[in-house]
């Protein structure tokens, strides 16, 4: 989907990821890959132009946003059996209000946010109207309610269920709101501080008491000098091995049960390099060990 945000391209993640071997990556870890296809995602070029703000809101196309989002909460719910790995392709990142709204029905869990942007908008704080800048708010139940009743009505993950890390690009207001919020954030700075290895063990703390952990993974999270694929590329982003670290440091949990991948354009991107890694880093996070 492509909806959530202003620039074209990330419509094509998807095929970028599969296309980059995600599916044979993962069977030789041993895993049974089932490739379920695509959600129906209208295109731009076809919407009227009233659509784009209709309710007066500062979230563009949010009706088709919803309607996007309801239906991978839908398939999601129907079609992956509880013991398997959901892995959701991108696409921007109002995906993840389906996503992660679907995989919390199932009950409590954890949620990891891996991004540049703290994606904690709402329409009222947001300086842009985009909506895959207001994704994780939705889903602590802050915004309209076509985002925040995806599949069910209001909170889907309590703010201390949550934690961030690799964050070093927030509004002033969406600052404010994440200081209150209860989130657990992991800024670039702390990364720097006590090393990804530490910062990893901690969320890991933090959801110890957990027995489901989805990872929602923003490729903007990446230096772009890594990932030059993306459409919001922030400098001073993790390296590739504090990237991995992460991935396999989570793996070890073993708790996790699923994860997004999201936000790749690879209209931007040299070589097909940001989607490439993209499997690297999701084969980490399902078990690829160096050893």
């Amino acid at each position: 989907m492509d909806l959530g945000q202003q620039r074209r391209g990330v419509d094509m993640g998807p095929s970028a990821i599969r296309y980059a071997g995600l599916k044979p990556e993962l069977a030789r870890l041993g895993a049974q890959v089932h490739d379920a296809g695509n959600i129906n995602v209208p295109v731009r070029e076809q919407l009227d132009e009233s659509d784009r703000v209709a309710g007066g809101l500062n979230a563009f196309f949010l009706h088709q946003n919803a309607a996007i989002c309801q239906a991978a909460y839908d398939r999601i719910t129907t079609e992956l059996g509880r013991d398997e790995v959901g892995v959701f392709l991108g696409g921007d990142h109002s995906m993840s209000i389906g996503t992660v709204s679907a995989m919390a029905s199932r009950g409590e869990t954890g949620l990891l946010w891996i991004d540049a942007h703290g994606d904690f908008n709402t329409p009222e704080s947001s300086p842009s109207g985009n909506i895959h800048g207001m994704a994780l708010a939705a889903l602590v139940g802050d915004g309209p309610p076509e985002l925040t009743g995806i599949g069910y009505p209001g909170q889907k993950v309590q703010p201390h269920n949550i934690a961030m890390i690799g964050v070093r690009d927030l509004d002033a207001e969406e600052r404010r709101r994440l200081t209150r919020s209860g989130i657990t954030v992991y800024t670039m700075r702390e990364v720097d501080e006590i090393g990804m290895y530490a910062a990893a063990k901690k969320i890991l703390d933090r959801f110890a008491y957990m027995d489901a952990i989805h990872v929602s993974l923003d490729l903007d999270a990446c230096d772009p000098r890594l990932a030059p694929g993306v459409g919001t590329p922030v400098i001073g982003g993790l390296t590739y091995r504090e990237a991995h670290l992460l991935m396999e440091t989570l793996a070890s949990s073993q708790k996790i049960r699923s994860v997004d991948v999201v936000e790749i354009n690879p209209i931007l991107d040299t070589q097909n390099r940001t989607a490439r890694y993209a499997v690297e880093f999701v084969a980490s996070l399902l078990g690829k060990r160096i050893m």
